[in-house]
């Protein structure tokens, strides 16, 4: 395994972490929470920016390095919250996509919704 992968990460994170004695703090709650604050500073980049702006947010050196740092955090924040449950990552998101695929058969192209679609069945978090 190396530094990049998953594992890897992880044990970083780990050795991170301890070398600053702060895994009493780094309890599912206080993970999940942070997860948040993270996910919520990625958001704040976007608020305020039209879809075509957004879509262009990686063009401009500044914000493309705030999106990155946020979306660290945020994969950081996961990858802890995920060893402290024993939560196998990659595991759990193929599994995650093997459901939706039979939730949510794909359609022919170009066809329009069927009659009785619901919008709120579309969605994978749900």
């Amino acid at each position: 395994m190396t530094d990049n992968d998953v594992a890897g990460l992880q044990r970083r994170l780990a050795e991170f972490a301890a070398a600053r004695d702060w895994q009493p703090y780094h309890t599912p709650k206080n993970l999940a929470a942070a997860l948040s604050v993270e996910a919520a500073e990625l958001l704040e980049i976007f608020q305020w920016l039209t879809p075509e702006q957004a879509e262009r947010v990686m063009e401009e050196p500044d914000s493309a390095h705030r999106v990155a740092d946020e979306v660290a955090d945020v994969l950081a924040y996961l990858l802890q919250f995920c060893e402290v449950l024993g939560v196998d990552p990659l595991a759990v998101l193929a599994a995650k996509i093997d459901r939706n695929e039979v939730r949510f058969p794909a359609r022919r192209r170009g066809g329009g919704g069927e009659e009785g679609d619901s919008t709120k069945d579309r969605h994978s978090s749900e």
